[in-house]
């Protein structure tokens, strides 16, 4: 039987046009899959590597962090998956910068701890929108291990309990806000928040309310309110327990409004997806969320799939495909650079 081709899309040095060139097949290691990508996802990560070769560390590379499709191999020490499931997984080349590790290829080799098995009932596309936000939110809600993102830069460290599909949720009695609610970062805080008993207040455009509602949001106000700091101290003076906002559309411009929001409220964590703003008062706990981190692990074992099967978690905001074959991720790239407002840019393979 002939052996399959590997094929990728090879980023040859910083800010050039992808190539598309053969790639070695992959060959999964201990605790390792490789999987045939039906679709990939584009993130605004995969621009930084793509423009400034951030976390790049090896040329050429293979960038990309999102994939759906189906094991074609894996190694040793691999219980939970055999060759032929229907998965979704994060690619880690932003922490190895193995090429084999990215998402912008035929094959790509991913952690069996960083991969779900994806229900029948859920297409390739809709899953795709879910591995690296599932990442970023696990950073901003589970982790409890003290760290640095980069010098200087701590990791978010909220430390909440983890959701279960099997017990009911009692409330926490905390509530968090969340800056950017229909982002794909955003809902699905927002859905995991809410499955561990958090009261979540979301922030986000007038058009995109019932999005955030659907994830689970209490109260959704609208990030162009000239009395945005009113409404939300208002609705979370509601519901009592602040911990804090998380930006999870982190840009210079949300930093003020998120900071005036926590001096009203008299401080708490301030999470973002970027790098946070460097002098911040000293009631707020200001930290960067990393979607690489081992607090995704017992997501993805153990709650991902049975979530995904009761309808407990949604594969939201939802996929736009914006071409077939690797060499529709270029386009796809730019066309996620340029904006997208509660919709994921994939690209089917």
């Amino acid at each position: 039987m002939e052996l399959p081709t590997n094929r990728a899309a090879w980023l040859i040095k910083a800010d050039t046009p992808l190539e598309i060139r053969e790639a070695p097949m992959p060959t999964p290691g201990p605790g390792e899959l490789v999987v045939h990508n039906a679709v990939v996802g584009i993130n605004h990560v995969d621009n930084w590597m793509l423009e400034a070769g951030v976390f790049v560390k090896q040329w050429p590379t293979v960038i990309g962090n999102d994939v759906a499709g189906t094991v074609y191999a894996v190694g040793s020490d691999v219980e939970r998956f055999k060759k032929g499931d229907r998965v979704i997984g994060h690619g880690m080349t932003l922490v190895t910068g193995r090429p084999e590790d990215g998402a912008f290829a035929l094959y790509t080799i991913v952690s069996a701890d960083r991969a779900a098995i994806l229900p029948n009932s859920i297409a390739f596309k809709d899953g795709v929108v879910l591995p690296l936000a599932v990442g970023a939110a696990a950073c901003a809600l589970f982790n409890q291990q003290p760290g640095e993102v980069m010098p200087g830069v701590p990791l978010a460290l909220l430390g909440l309990p983890y959701p279960s599909v099997q017990r009911p949720v009692p409330s926490s009695g905390k509530t968090l806000v969340v800056y950017g609610g229909s982002s794909t970062v955003g809902a699905v805080v927002t859905q995991l928040a809410t499955a561990v008993g958090v009261t979540v207040i979301t922030i986000t455009g007038a058009h995109n309310f019932g999005l955030s509602q659907r994830c689970g949001a209490v109260e959704v106000i609208d990030h162009k309110d000239s009395a945005i700091t009113e409404k939300v101290g208002a609705a979370v003076a509601k519901y009592g327990g602040f911990i804090g906002i998380i930006v999870a559309i982190a840009t210079p411009d949300t930093y003020p409004t998120a900071l005036a929001i926590l001096a009203a409220l008299g401080g708490g964590h301030l999470a973002c997806t970027h790098p946070p703003p460097a002098d911040v008062p000293a009631n707020v706990k200001a930290s960067m969320i990393f979607s690489v981190n081992d607090a995704s692990i017992p997501l993805f074992r153990d709650y991902l799939t049975p979530a995904l099967e009761a309808g407990k978690l949604l594969c939201v905001p939802p996929p736009i495909v914006a071409g077939k074959g690797l060499e529709s991720i270029q386009d796809a790239l730019k066309k996620a650079k340029a904006g997208l407002s509660a919709a994921k840019m994939v690209v089917e393979l």
